[in-house]
């Protein structure tokens, strides 16, 4: 686990700890099942009837099951069960709304899936059982194998078109996942839905590999391996798996962390003594040293308009957040809330941070407003690490343990919902989640 130390500042590159990690066999494919942690108590009543199906036998995917999971991982929708469903109409001019309000539904979902020679065709739509009124409708045409990718296309129209706010339903997250212990240890990076389904492996290694993050267009993810004995930056292409090695100084080579346009990569090498922070541009590979300081310097993620930085350090004698120009220049210290917050990750909208802080009861997720200082914790689980934002940042996954297994963790960001993401075939870390992909 990459967590600081309180004694000698082990770092990311400076232990790992990955010997915490006890695993069980690695795939090429991998399903993440989620669980239901917490609910919001705030969210909105859906009713979503299972598609009407003309065709002969039954469809390879629930669509209909899968966008109601899809709300209901948000966080901000309730679905009903479909033993609580009053009727089963296909179309909106099957639906009488009084039905529904009896029920207490605030918005209604139906549709209809047919066969088009080795296409389905399919045609959704949301009504506003309240106000009476159809909201929202659409045909699209779907493969067998697409079907799953579909619906979460579906979730995605239907969340934005209550929220206001787009769906990040069809994004993905990479992971790592490992095997075996000491020797025996193998690991992989994996890449799969938002959901945790259609696990793909795209690396596999007889050595850690930690700390994936995506490219802006969702193509590539760098990442660190050890691969060649020492900590080096990879970058691969997440299709093809064709790969370039960034960095292999001496020392630690870690925490990529992309520019908002593509074109430079941030992370933290001890090549010149202590780990500090550098900015390397792609193009060129020239590297451009940000920080100079006695002190531990990790960790760097970029505010959304690329002009500044936020990074780890212990100059203050304890882990805590600093902010700089994206050029150099002085940094700021923007914690001040407790003795320990790392691994900060801005908001899409820049207006908040989210990172991992200790208490009495242990590390959890907690987030920051940047103009008051406001730190809320969002998570009561004790070892959490690695948060990623959601695109449109109304989630985060993290890492975190369940029991003795590493499993993955979701939280909405107002905290009040969550999930998590265990694998059936043993621990999962270092989650990363995806940019919009369209």
């Amino acid at each position: 686990m990459k967590r600081w130390m309180s004694q000698g500042w082990k770092t990311l590159a400076a232990g790992w700890l990955v010997s915490l990690w006890c695993l069980a066999a690695t795939a090429q494919a991998q399903n993440l099942t989620i669980e239901i942690t917490r609910g919001s108590d705030q969210a909105t009543p859906i009713a979503i009837v299972p598609f009407e199906f003309s065709g002969q036998g039954g469809l390879p995917q629930d669509v209909a099951q899968i966008v109601s999971d899809d709300l209901e991982h948000s966080g901000q929708f309730s679905p009903l069960s479909r033993s609580s469903l009053v009727s089963l109409p296909s179309s909106s001019e099957d639906v009488f709304y009084d039905d529904w309000k009896r029920v207490d539904a605030r918005y209604l979902v139906v549709g209809k899936i047919e066969p088009q020679g080795d296409q389905y065709r399919i045609q959704y739509e949301l009504m506003d059982v309240l106000g009476g009124k159809r909201m929202l409708g659409e045909t699209l045409t779907s493969s067998s194998g697409d079907l799953r990718a579909s619906a979460h296309y579906i979730s995605d129209q239907i969340f934005e078109a209550i929220t206001g706010i787009r769906g990040a339903f069809s994004t993905r997250i990479a992971y790592v996942s490992a095997s075996g212990t000491g020797d025996n240890a193998r690991y992989a990076l994996y890449v799969a839905d938002a959901d945790g389904h259609n696990g793909q492996q795209v690396l596999s290694s007889d050595d850690p590999i930690l700390s994936p993050a995506w490219s802006p267009d969702g193509q590539k993810i760098a990442y660190v391996s050890f691969e060649s004995g020492n900590s080096a930056i990879y970058v691969q292409n997440a299709s093809t798996g064709e790969r370039v090695r960034l960095t292999s100084f001496r020392g630690i080579n870690g925490a990529p962390a992309w520019s908002p346009d593509g074109r430079k990569l941030a992370m933290s090498l001890s090549k010149d003594g202590q780990p500090e922070i550098y900015v390397m541009n792609l193009a060129t590979r020239q590297l451009t040293r940000l920080t100079t300081n006695p002190a531990i310097e990790t960790e760097p993620d970029w505010s959304p308009d690329g002009q500044s930085l936020i990074f780890t350090s212990d100059r203050s004698g304890a882990p805590q957040l600093y902010r700089m120009s994206a050029t150099g220049g002085q940094a700021e210290r923007v914690t001040f809330t407790g003795n320990y917050n790392s691994d900060g990750r801005f908001a899409p909208d820049g207006k908040s941070l989210f990172m991992v802080t200790r208490d009495d009861s242990g590390y959890h997720v907690a987030k920051q407003d940047l103009d008051t200082g406001r730190v809320t914790v969002l998570t009561d689980s004790r070892w959490d690490e690695s948060p990623s934002v959601a695109p449109n940042g109304t989630m985060v996954i993290f890492a975190t343990q369940q029991g003795a297994q590493g499993v993955l963790g979701a939280v909405s960001s107002d905290g009040r919902a969550s999930f998590r993401l265990p694998s059936a075939q043993g621990d999962v870390r270092e989650p990363a989640w995806s940019p919009f992909l369209n």
